[in-house]
């Protein structure tokens, strides 16, 4: 468990155990923004795995629509809303290349209030489309932007690829969304902590808010 969030783990042949517990900061930060806005905020989450960020955000009180390429993990996904007991919070689950996705979605003239995204170096898509962060990410950006243009309240960008570092990361959201100042996008180096105060380096995130 995490705070009120119960996940299913196990390990997968990627040794992936279910859960990236880096992310949990991410977590409460989209938390947070999604209880304090004025009214329900519309957030995509893309390269969703498990829910994370789904959950914390259904739980606080946000719509969320979840893409990731892989069935089984939407499935996996599915079963930890319900052990968290958000199974009935308004989630649309789709399992879809998130390319794909947000270009149906910028056709169809959609607008979101958030985007959550945590791409991962190298991926392929339900019908063999294949990611590459160092080439796709700009126009995946690009894409977020569109669908927030009118009612943007933040974006968040993990990122788990080597040379793609905070300072990376927030030269390319400002170019995609525009730099609001310091104080407003801000980039971080994601660490785990042992018991023992060691940190392990685990990637990094920009967050932009407006």
């Amino acid at each position: 468990t995490c705070g009120a969030l119960a996940f299913e783990l196990k390990r997968t042949e990627f040794g992936h155990v279910g859960i990236f517990p880096e992310q949990a900061a991410n977590w409460e930060w989209v938390a947070a923004r999604v209880a304090a806005a004025p009214q329900p905020v519309a957030v995509l989450n893309l390269f969703a795995y498990t829910g994370g960020t789904t959950l914390a955000a259904a739980a606080a009180g946000a719509e969320v629509v979840h893409v990731d390429a892989a069935r089984n993990i939407v499935e996996w996904a599915r079963r930890n809303a319900e052990r968290s007991g958000l199974a009935e919070r308004p989630v649309r689950w789709i399992v879809e290349d998130a390319m794909k996705f947000c270009k149906r979605e910028a056709r169809r003239g959609a607008q979101y209030d958030a985007v959550v995204l945590d791409p991962p170096s190298y991926g392929h898509g339900r019908r063999g489309e294949v990611w590459r962060l160092a080439r796709d990410l700009p126009r995946l950006l690009v894409l977020c932007a569109e669908l927030t243009a009118a009612r943007r309240r933040f974006v968040v960008l993990s990122a788990h690829t080597p040379r793609f570092g905070p300072d990376r990361l927030r030269e390319m959201a400002a170019a995609a969304l525009g730099d609001p100042g310091p104080e407003r996008l801000t980039a971080e180096a994601l660490t785990l902590c042992a018991r023992d105060g060691r940190e392990l380096p685990s990637g990094a995130v920009v967050r932009w808010e407006g």
